[in-house]
Formats: structure tokens, C-alpha cells, sequence
């Protein structure tokens, strides 16, 4: 993981979010797919914590999706300049 990153993982946020961060922000078209899916496996493991907590955590999955709806809209973004560009 790239120093960038490391060095923002010790702000108060989760590291889904400080993942999640890099994808979107990333100028490396080489290194997005990677950010990607990256924040990708952050999230889905933040979504399998929550399965086994009890309270509510509405918000929280409601916040999760919209990331990782983002991270596929962006994903293909990156797969269409790709293809545009061959």
C-alpha cells in the first residue's frame, strides 16, 4: 500500500473510508484498479463485521452500498477511458 494511504490510516476514520478515499482521488489510472479493489474487500469486510453486531446499523449499511455502488460506477468509468483509449 502506497505511503499516501498509510499515511492518512491514522485519522480518526475507518479503513473501509480511508480506502475508499484513495480509489476516488487516485491520479494513477494504473494504480485504480488496484484502490479499487482495495476498498472493495475494506467494505465488504466491514459489511461482514456488521452482520454479527445487533444494534442497529442502518446508517451505516445505507453509507456502505452507496460506496460501494460508487466504486463500481467508477470502475467502469476507468474500463470505458481504457477501452476508449485502444
Amino acid at each position: 500500500m502506497s505511503e499516501k494511504v498509510t499515511s492518512i490510516s491514522h485519522c480518526s476514520q475507518p479503513r473501509w473510508h480511508v480506502l475508499y478515499r484513495a480509489a476516488l482521488f487516485e491520479t494513477d489510472r494504473n494504480q485504480m484498479p488496484q484502490r479499487i479493489a482495495e476498498a472493495e474487500a475494506a467494505i465488504l469486510m466491514r459489511m461482514k463485521e456488521l452482520l454479527t453486531i445487533t444494534s442497529d446499523h442502518l446508517e451505516e449499511d445505507l453509507i456502505l452500498d452507496d460506496a460501494l455502488y460508487g466504486l463500481r460506477a467508477l470502475r467502469n468509468c476507468v474500463a470505458l477511458e481504457a477501452g476508449a483509449a485502444s
